[in-house]
């Protein structure tokens, strides 16, 4: 479906599209409410030309005579009965103005009409290609309104009536189904022909009224081919019923399309000519002058019969407009040309005979037309006067007047006369310039952030390479002595309590010596709390595989848990043998503490036994020790207890990584340790 809105923009001309806002403003003022409705909204629809306007007004039409003639329409015509206003506004255009009203025939030929809404006035309309409305209110401008479908008619170019008995109540339609046929190129559907054919044998025109004889006379003035249309009526014999006197031989062919022609060259100048008065001035050339009289007497509207009457005198009068000195210049008779009445001006193009009348015609038509292909259209987008711009439609037409008076014949001329209407130029635009990196640069950058999203990661790894070892033992440092790492543990608490607290009291014996010994540590910076050992495992378990460096050996024992081993001998006065705890009780210290916390643990692991049961130092080491955070050891404990119930033991033996075998701090703390030891025995 197409939008109407548009349509009403864009498909009506100028003139028309003022006639059509000056009916609004006085609807509006009046509180009515109107629709474009008839020829009007079927031609649109269809793309033929739009040739007159009817709009249906809800309420009494002839009530807004006044308001429209102080808007510029002139009164052609009216018809009490319907309550209908023919009118005529600037630009020849023509407007019916009708009153929605539904009609009754108590005899054929014989309406009755009687106000009604717009609804039941689309239903008594002839065809259904007819019976379509578009709304011209300010709520629901452009809405269309089809009850009878008749969008879908006009798709399948057809005619189909509305009532079925349409062509016994009305005989009117008969001829009008003539005329669309010739004009449209239509056809009536089936079941409409076959009524056209009934009604035409049973003679029904014979009952046409005096109101739609006279309406469909001037119909054929207002044809854009009056002739055509004129000859099918004859043939079909509605001519008879119409006006016996009036045929087709009585019309001068040969001016009638020389008549055309004319009005087809000054409709691509812009001028827009109605020729329905010098249509049929032609058509009726050959009438005597009595049959003319009545004819013109007959026809429905009077003003256009006064238009008919004066076209001689348009003609004369614009000629000697035209041939005024004021006028000599070739910009001002164009400027005549295009704002005169065009009617005037095709009529006196047709019949004058004047040479110098003749010379001004022909260089409107021919000579000036050339003029526009001399328009500087590249110098004017180098000076940035394109269509965007506001008035460019004014600049090229003074442009083009001044062609035409044969001036602006060199580029500097065409320059300066262009120059005050350039619009200033656009600041430049600015750009910023990034200096170009070198080569390998950017690749540098990256590889640095991704080394430094690692980093974390990286010092998991490395923590679990200084706990877990390639092999299956576990050194602390050059000469410490071998453990054996069991994954057994205690299933009690206490001694997980003592043993934590025996731990803290060793540590710091271990500190009170160190500061006899040797001068104290500077004091460390402080440092945002890190996480657990025991989470950084899991973290960097989760996150990421151990390296190709780091084996560890799985072994799944029995079910039970072995029994506690007890501790063997000291080899060499510095290594006892510990039951090891699960590997997930061990924690691990950060790397910033290696040399100094696990440099003591490993002191305490080379004291001797003390009667073969485990020392302070021993029960510390085997990884009971108190974790950073005391309240989330315990559960962790329990966790761990409940899994080697239900779970065989795996027993991890690992060698620890160069990093530990390398700790000088290590190496120092078991050799004062060992000394210590051996000064007690």
């Amino acid at each position: 479906m197409p939008d109407y809105i548009y349509l009403l923009e864009n498909r009506l001309s100028n003139d028309q599209r003022h006639a059509l806002s000056q009916v609004r403003e006085a609807a509006r003022e009046a509180g009515t409410i109107l629709f474009l409705t008839g020829d009007a909204v079927r031609d649109l629809t269809s793309g033929h030309a739009v040739r007159e306007l009817e709009i249906a007004v809800h309420g009494n039409a002839l009530k807004l005579r006044k308001t429209l003639e102080k808007l510029g329409g002139k009164v052609w015509g009216e018809d009490e009965p319907s309550r209908s206003l023919y009118l005529c506004f600037p630009g020849t255009v023509r407007v019916d103005l009708v009153s929605t009203h539904r009609v009754e025939y108590p005899k054929p030929g014989r309406p009755v009409f009687h106000p009604a809404s717009i609804q039941e006035d689309l239903h008594r309309r002839d065809f259904t290609v007819n019976s379509m409305a578009i709304s011209l209110n300010e709520g629901s401008f452009g809405l269309l309104m089809d009850p009878l479908n008749g969008a879908a008619d006009i798709e399948s170019r057809t005619l189909r009536l509305v009532s079925n008995y349409g062509f016994l109540e009305e005989p009117a339609l008969l001829i009008r189904a003539t005329r669309y046929r010739m004009r449209l190129g239509w056809e009536l559907d089936p079941r409409s022909q076959v009524r056209y054919e009934n009604a035409k044998n049973e003679g029904v025109v014979e009952s046409l009224s005096a109101h739609a004889r006279s309406q469909e006379l001037e119909q054929i003035g207002h044809e854009e081919e009056g002739l055509k249309v004129l000859r099918a009526l004859e043939a079909e014999g509605w001519m008879k019923f119409l006006f016996p006197a009036w045929t087709a031989d009585k019309a001068d062919e040969q001016k009638l399309n020389a008549l055309h022609e004319l009005a087809v060259e000054l409709l691509v100048q812009g001028v827009h000519a109605d020729i329905s008065a010098a249509q049929m001035q032609l058509l009726t050339a050959g009438l005597s002058q009595k049959d003319l009289a009545a004819l013109k007497k007959s026809l429905l509207r009077p003003g256009f019969v006064e238009e008919w009457n004066s076209l001689d005198a348009l003609a004369a009068s614009f000629s000697k407009v035209l041939l005024a000195k004021q006028n000599t210049a070739s910009s001002a008779g164009y400027k005549l040309f295009t704002s005169y009445d065009p009617e005037a001006i095709l009529w006196l193009g047709f019949t004058t005979k004047n040479p110098a009348v003749q010379e001004r015609y022909r260089e409107f038509l021919k000579v000036w037309p050339e003029a526009r292909q001399r328009i500087p259209y590249a110098l004017m987008q180098e000076m940035r006067i394109t269509p965007e711009l506001a008035g460019y439609g004014d600049i090229v037409q003074w442009i083009f007047l001044e062609l035409i008076d044969g001036k602006l014949t060199t580029p500097e001329e065409m320059h300066a006369f262009l120059e005050p209407h350039s619009p200033p130029a656009p600041p430049p635009q600015v750009t910023v310039k990034r200096t170009r990196g070198r080569r390998g640069e950017a690749k540098l950058k990256e590889q640095a952030f991704e080394e430094e999203e690692e980093e974390e990661p990286m010092v998991a790894e490395e923590e679990m390479d200084e706990m877990v070892g390639d092999e299956e033992e576990f050194h602390l440092g050059e000469g410490s002595p071998k453990v054996e790492i069991d994954l057994e543990r205690d299933e009690e608490e206490e001694p997980i309590e003592e043993a934590e607290g025996a731990a803290e009291t060793e540590e710091s014996e271990d500190q009170n010596e160190g500061e006899e010994g040797e001068p104290a540590p500077p004091a460390p910076i402080s440092r945002p709390p890190e996480p657990s050992p025991k989470a950084q495992l899991a973290t960097a378990g989760k996150n990421k595989k151990p390296r190709a460096g780091i084996a560890v050996k799985a072994v799944q024992t029995a079910a039970k848990p072995k029994p506690e081993s007890k501790p063997k001998p000291a080899q060499a006065g510095l290594a006892t043998k510990l039951a090891r705890p699960p590997m997930n009780a061990v924690p691990v210290p950060p790397r910033a503490m290696l040399g100094s916390t696990m440099g003591k643990r490993a002191a305490a692991l080379a004291t001797p036994a003390n009667d073969g049961k485990p020392t302070k130092a021993s029960v510390k080491g085997s990884g009971a020790t108190k974790s950073p955070d005391k309240h989330a050891a315990k559960p962790a404990a329990k966790a761990a207890q409940g899994k080697l119930k239900s779970k065989p033991a795996r027993v991890i033996t690992a060698k620890p990584s160069r990093h530990l075998q390398k700790s000088k701090p290590l190496k120092v703390a078991a050799k004062k340790s060992a000394v210590k030891a051996a000064k007690k025995r």
